[in-house]
């Protein structure tokens, strides 16, 4: 059994490590409010520019962007987005098995791959296990700009409109609520075409001054959008996701302190018990 001094020693570092996570876990409530608040107003225009998106695929403008053309899979890409530190739960582990599971499916059928990593920790993943890594971004603050990602998503699109890629896609969290967080994989590119019924009707945009300009700056927008919306609500997930892995190990760091002190009461009492027999055992012998 453990000396009295040690016990104690070791309820003080539990009880040092639970205030840290406990002060972790109040940081990250709040960062998580004011990410769910940009995450928020960046899902509106995201879901209003795909519903014109999603329309243009089922119209038939003069000009038809080589975003919507349907190629043989050959090469495709994924855009991987992760959070840049740890203490998060298990929530780069999901998102990283869930890219591995599509890329063994997609080398299965022979198709090659190519990555786009944002975040620190799909970098470090990935250069343990390996990949074509073309375009990499980490440390992008817990208030990331649209300029910040530019770089990457045009090195994907420029791969697309190359024909070097037949498919983009971005592997992603999705924000369910503060205690669920789901990764998943959305297509890119080829953009797909509209299920809303409604779109239906054989009818086009009015488009000034020529459908070509117009229809590149919406598509690279388009785009853009859905990668930083994607990061906005990574963030979301991140903070919701490390609030409740600090509130787990605040915790249990109580119930460790509190095994502690009944060990610790145990080894006091046993001494104490000790103490007296070895009294009471020299009385007897004068």
């Amino acid at each position: 059994m453990a000396s009295l001094k040690e016990i104690r020693t070791q309820i003080d570092s539990v009880k040092k490590t639970q205030k840290i996570t406990k002060a972790m876990e109040l940081v990250a409530a709040s960062k998580m409010r004011k990410a769910q608040e940009r995450m928020n107003l960046s899902k509106p225009y995201a879901h209003k520019i795909l519903e014109v998106i999603g329309h243009l695929a089922n119209a038939h403008p003069e000009y038809r962007h080589v975003y919507f053309a349907q190629r043989p899979i050959k090469r495709i890409g994924f855009i991987v987005i992760s959070s840049d530190r740890g203490l998060c739960g298990g929530l780069n582990n999901n998102l990283l098995k869930l890219t591995v599971q599509e890329m063994q499916e997609a080398n299965s059928t022979g198709v090659e791959i190519d990555l786009c990593l944002i975040g620190n920790k799909a970098g470090t993943y990935f250069r343990r296990l390996g990949g074509q890594v073309v375009a990499k971004a980490h440390h992008l603050g817990d208030a990331p700009e649209v300029a910040q990602l530019i770089g990457v998503i045009e090195v994907m699109l420029a791969a697309y409109r190359s024909a070097k890629l037949d498919r983009l896609y971005i592997v992603r969290n999705e924000f369910v609520n503060t205690m669920t967080q789901k990764p998943q994989v959305q297509q890119l590119l080829p953009l797909v075409h509209s299920e809303d019924k409604s779109k239906e009707k054989h009818w086009d945009y009015i488009y000034e001054p020529e459908p070509r300009e117009l229809i590149d700056t919406l598509l690279q927008r388009y785009i853009e959008s859905q990668v930083y919306e994607a990061v906005v609500e990574n963030l979301a997930c991140e903070q919701a996701s490390r609030m409740v892995a600090m509130k787990s190990a605040t915790d249990n760091a109580g119930e460790l302190i509190g095994d502690l002190k009944l060990a610790y009461n145990k080894a006091r009492q046993a001494a104490i018990t000790r103490e007296i027999a070895e009294i009471v055992s020299g009385a007897a012998a004068v």
